[in-house]
C-alpha cells in the first residue's frame, strides 16, 4: 500500500467515525464486486459489523477522495504544461482537502476568457502594475510613469491607468488566500436576506414569511432556504447574501501591499482592491455560499425522503385479511376491487354513492356494497385519500355498521396510485382493467403488504417528503435506490410470489435477470430449492452468492432455503442443529426455540470455525425461520366509525399515524380528512434539532387537538408525554 492509499484510508476512518481496517476491508469487498446488502449481512466478521449505512458512506467518501486525487493529479500536469509549477504550488495542492480548494489554486492559470486584465499584459502593462504596487521612491507621478507606457494600442495615460487597475484587481481576486479567509469570513458573518419582487405571483401568500426575511447564514434553517430558493424562482423574492466589505477588504490590503506607496499609489492599489473585491470575489463568494446552503439543504431534503421512504416501506404488511381497495369518485363512481389473502383479486365492481350520480344509483349503492362485503368475507376496506375520500369515508362507515361480523376500514394514502395505474407495469399485470380499476387494486395491496406495492412506485411519487421537485434529481434518485434496495433486501423476498419489480432490487439483480428468474418459476410451476435458481439464465456464480441468501423458498425441500442463512453456511448451521440435538425439520418450533436458547455459543464458535457475528445470525434464522423484521413495527390503525374536522374540538384527545415527517415537524393522521401538524417545538420535551430524532412515518401517537382553523383546514397538535 502506498502513503497516500494509507492517507486516504485513514482519512475517510476519521470522518466516518470507523476504524481504519473496518474501512480497508469494505473497500476489498467493494473491489470484489460484493453489493452493500450481502456485505452488511453476510460479512459481519470482516467489516466488524458495519451497517448498510455506514458501507455506503465509506464508498462515498472513497469515491470524493479518489476524484480529489484525480483533480488535483489533472490540475498539477495543467499548471506544468505551462511551466509555471512550483515545489510551494505542488505543495499547496497536495494538501487541499476540497475541491473547491484545488480550483482556487487552479484559477490563476485555468484558461479563461480574454479579460480587459489580460489585454492590458499582453499591451505590455504588467511592468507598470509591478511598478505601481512595488516602487517606493517619490517620482516619477503615476501619470509621468503611465505615459511611458503609450503606444498605438493604449492612446492616454489614462487608459494605461486602467489597464493597470485592472491588472491588479486580477492578482487579488485569483489569489487562493484570500478567497478562503473572505469564504470563512462570509460563511460565519454574512446573512441571508430577502426582500418582496413580485407580490401578484404570490396570490395565496405561500411565500409571506419571506417577504422581509434578514437573518444570519449560521441560523438559517434547511427548509427556509428551498422554500426561498422556489421563491426565487417563481419571481416572488429577490435575494442577497449581504456582509460587511471593510473587514474583508483591509485583510486583502494587509497582505497584498507589502511597500511603503506613495499616497497615489497606495490609493490606486486600494481602489483596486476595493474593485476586486465587490466585482469579482464577493459574487463568486456569494455564488459558491447559496449553492453550499442549496446542497446542504438539498442533503437534509433528501435524507428525510428517504428516512421517511424507510419507514413506510417497512410498514407492517396486514397478513390474513381479504382487503377491499376503494377509489372514491364523485360522476364516475367509486371502483372496488377486492383482494384475497395473497392478493390476488377476486373480483371488480362500481358503486355510485355519491351526487351527482342518479339519484337511483346512489340509493342502490349500499345494498351493491355490503352484498360485496358480505360474498366475499371482506374484512377491511381501504379507501384512497383523494378526491370524495371524506364523503367515501362516511358511506363506508354507515355500511359497515349494519354487517353482523366486524368489518373496518382505513384511509390508504393513494400517492402515485395513478402513476402505477397507467404505468406498461400495471397493464402488464391487469390488460383488461381500467386505470380507476387497477389504482382500486394497488390501494388494497399497499395495505396488505406495502412494500411489494409501492415498490412498484416511482418513490418520488409517494408522497413524503418535502420539496423534492426541487433539490437535485440525481442525487435523490441515488438515495432513493439506496433506501429502497437496503430495505428490500433487508426483509428479503418469497421466490416464489415476488414481483420482477420487487425481484430487480435483490442484492446482485438487473432488470434482465430478474425477468429471468420469473421466466424460470413460470417454467418450473415453482422453486423448491434455492439450488434451483443457478439455472436461471446469464445468473453466474458471483451473482447467485450476492443475491440466493435474500431469496426465501417456503414449503420447500430443504427448511433452511425459507430463512435468512446463506448457503455458505448450511453447514455450520446443520452443526448447530446437531449440537442443540435438533432435526432440520424442527427449526421454527418452540422446542428448537429453547434447545437453541441453551447452547453455548462461545464454544460453538471454535468448533464449527465460524465467526461470532455469523454465528448468532444462524442461531437467530433457525429459531424464527419466516422472521420479517416489519412484524416488530406498529400495525395500521383500522376504524369503525369516522370523524369530521367539524367533530373536533380544542382540548380533544386521540390516536393518529405519522404520514409525512419535515423538517418543522410532523403530519398526522388523527381520522379526519386534513392531517394535523406537530411543530417541531412541541414533538418533544427536550430540545431536538430535527423532528425525525423523535418520531417516524408509521409511528402511532396519542396527541391532543391544540388548535383549529376551519377556514384553513389546519390543525394543531401537540403529543401527550407519558
Amino acid at each position: 500500500m502506498t502513503t497516500n492509499e494509507a492517507d486516504l484510508i485513514k482519512l475517510i476512518s476519521q470522518e466516518v467515525s470507523v476504524k481504519a481496517r473496518q474501512v480497508q476491508a469494505v473497500l476489498d469487498l467493494l473491489s470484489q464486486g460484493n453489493t452493500i446488502p450481502f456485505i452488511a449481512r453476510y460479512r459481519k466478521e470482516a467489516t466488524g459489523s458495519l451497517d448498510e449505512v455506514q458501507i455506503h458512506a465509506i464508498e462515498q467518501r472513497f469515491q470524493y477522495m479518489t476524484q480529489l486525487n484525480q483533480r488535483k493529479a489533472e490540475v498539477i500536469r495543467l499548471i506544468s504544461e505551462q511551466d509555471k509549477l512550483t515545489d510551494e504550488l505542488v505543495g499547496q495542492i497536495e494538501h487541499a482537502t476540497t475541491l473547491q480548494q484545488i480550483e482556487d489554486l487552479y484559477l490563476p492559470y485555468k484558461k479563461k476568457k480574454r479579460t480587459k486584465a489580460m489585454i492590458a499584459i499582453e499591451n505590455g502593462l504588467e511592468p507598470l502594475a509591478q511598478w505601481i504596487l512595488t516602487y517606493e521612491g517619490s517620482l516619477p507621478t503615476l501619470t509621468d510613469k503611465a505615459l511611458e507606457f503609450v503606444s498605438d494600442q493604449i492612446d492616454s495615460a489614462e487608459a494605461v491607468l486602467d489597464g493597470a487597475h485592472e491588472i491588479l484587481a486580477q492578482w487579488v481576486s485569483e489569489n487562493a488566500q484570500y478567497r478562503e479567509f473572505i469564504r470563512k469570513y462570509t460563511r460565519y458573518n454574512a446573512k441571508l436576506v430577502t426582500s418582496l419582487k413580485e407580490a401578484d405571483l404570490d396570490e395565496k401568500q405561500v411565500y409571506a414569511m419571506y417577504y422581509e426575511f434578514d437573518r444570519k447564514l449560521s441560523q438559517v434553517q434547511n427548509h427556509n432556504v428551498l422554500a426561498i430558493n422556489r421563491a426565487e424562482k417563481e419571481g416572488v423574492l429577490t435575494v442577497k447574501i449581504t456582509v460587511a466589505e471593510e473587514p474583508a477588504v483591509r485583510f486583502i490590503e494587509q497582505r497584498f501591499i507589502e511597500h511603503s506607496l506613495s499616497d497615489s499609489q497606495l490609493n490606486f492599489v486600494k481602489a483596486a482592491i476595493a474593485d476586486a473585491y465587490k466585482r469579482f470575489i464577493s459574487p463568486a463568494i456569494e455564488r459558491e455560499i447559496r449553492n453550499e446552503l442549496t446542497e446542504k439543504a438539498d442533503q437534509s431534503a433528501i435524507n428525510v425522503f428517504g428516512d421517511n421512504l424507510q419507514n413506510l416501506l417497512l410498514q407492517p404488511p396486514l397478513k390474513g385479511h381479504v382487503v377491499l381497495g376503494f377509489d372514491p369518485a364523485y360522476r364516475t363512481g367509486c371502483k372496488l376491487a377486492i383482494i384475497n389473502e395473497t392478493g390476488r383479486v377476486l373480483t371488480k365492481a362500481v358503486i355510485y354513492p355519491h351526487p351527482p350520480a342518479p339519484a337511483a344509483k346512489r340509493a342502490s349503492a349500499p345494498a351493491e356494497f355490503k352484498k360485496l362485503l358480505m360474498d366475499y368475507n371482506v374484512d377491511v376496506v381501504a379507501i384512497g385519500n383523494g378526491t370524495a375520500s371524506r364523503e367515501s369515508e362516511q358511506f363506508v362507515s354507515q355500511v359497515v355498521k349494519e354487517i353482523d361480523r366486524p368489518v373496518k376500514f382505513i384511509v390508504v394514502n393513494e400517492a402515485g396510485a395513478s402513476v402505477y395505474s397507467a404505468s406498461e407495469l400495471a397493464r402488464q399485470e391487469f390488460p383488461d382493467f381500467a386505470v380507476e380499476e387497477r389504482s382500486a387494486v394497488s390501494i388494497a395491496r399497499r395495505l396488505q403488504d406495502p412494500l411489494a406495492e409501492l415498490i412498484k412506485i416511482d418513490p418520488k411519487s409517494i408522497g413524503v417528503g418535502q420539496y423534492q421537485h426541487d433539490v437535485s434529481q440525481k442525487t435523490l434518485n441515488e438515495e432513493l435506490d439506496f433506501v429502497v434496495d437496503t430495505t428490500v433486501n433487508k426483509v428479503g423476498v418469497d421466490i416464489n410470489t415476488a414481483s420482477v419489480t420487487l425481484l430487480q432490487h435483490i442484492s446482485g439483480l438487473s432488470a434482465a435477470t430478474a425477468k429471468n428468474v420469473i421466466a424460470l418459476r413460470d417454467e418450473l410451476g415453482r422453486f423448491t430449492n434455492r439450488k434451483q435458481i443457478k439455472d436461471v439464465k446469464r445468473l453466474g456464480p458471483k451473482t447467485y452468492e450476492q443475491a440466493i441468501g435474500f431469496m426465501r423458498i417456503v414449503d420447500g425441500d430443504n427448511p433452511l432455503d425459507q430463512t435468512g442463512i446463506h448457503p455458505e453456511s448450511y453447514k455450520i448451521a446443520e452443526g448447530v442443529l446437531k449440537a442443540a440435538g435438533l432435526k432440520l425439520n424442527e427449526i421454527g418450533s418452540d422446542h428448537s426455540v429453547e434447545a437453541l436458547n441453551a447452547l453455548e455459543l462461545k464454544s460453538l464458535v471454535d468448533e464449527l470455525q465460524v465467526g461470532a457475528e455469523t454465528l448468532k445470525d444462524i442461531v437467530e434464522g433457525l429459531k424464527h425461520p419466516l422472521h420479517d423484521i416489519r412484524d416488530g413495527y406498529t400495525a395500521p390503525i383500522l376504524r369503525e366509525d369516522v370523524l369530521s374536522m367539524e367533530d373536533l374540538q380544542v382540548g380533544m384527545t386521540l390516536q393518529g399515524v405519522v404520514r409525512n415527517v419535515v423538517d418543522f415537524g410532523a403530519f398526522v393522521d388523527i381520522g379526519v380528512k386534513q392531517d394535523g401538524l406537530i411543530h417541531i417545538s412541541k414533538l418533544s420535551k427536550d430540545k431536538i434539532k430535527h423532528p425525525s430524532e423523535v418520531v417516524a412515518v408509521g409511528d402511532i401517537l396519542e396527541v391532543e387537538v391544540i388548535k383549529l382553523d376551519l377556514n384553513k383546514n389546519r390543525i394543531g397538535l401537540a403529543p401527550i408525554f407519558e
